[in-house]
């Protein structure tokens, strides 16, 4: 980082930076395929969660913030029907069947901290 190298893909791939590669003629279908893995496996409530942790947590002062939110969210989450739906699900190898959505079933803490005004 340091540096500021550009490095390859093969590099980043190596390096574990990245999942996958593939030729720029074939990146919507990739990108299209792992968006379908994503909806199909992951809990909503869970996604948007984990999706508000990374972004939000890039400017906390302190690691400790993140593990706060992030044990509030764990534990939230783990008491919710899509907890007790994925395992099942996993169990009983087939696809879960999410009830919760994020437009009503997001924990009453959230969001926890103010979105800041936008200034262009």
């Amino acid at each position: 980082m340091l540096t500021g190298r550009v490095f390859t893909a093969a590099e980043a791939l190596a390096g574990g930076l990245v999942r996958a590669t593939c030729p720029a003629d074939e990146l919507a279908g990739a990108a299209r395929a792992l968006a379908t893995e994503i909806a199909r496996n992951v809990a909503p409530v869970s996604a948007v969660l984990t999706r508000q942790l990374l972004w939000q947590m890039l400017g906390a002062s302190h690691p400790i913030e993140a593990s706060r939110i992030e044990s509030k969210a764990i534990y939230a989450t783990g008491r919710m029907a899509d907890a007790a739906e994925g395992v099942a699900a996993f169990l009983e190898k087939r696809q879960p069947a999410w009830t919760l959505r994020p437009s009503a079933d997001l924990p009453d803490w959230f969001p926890w901290a103010d979105e800041p005004p936008f200034a262009p």
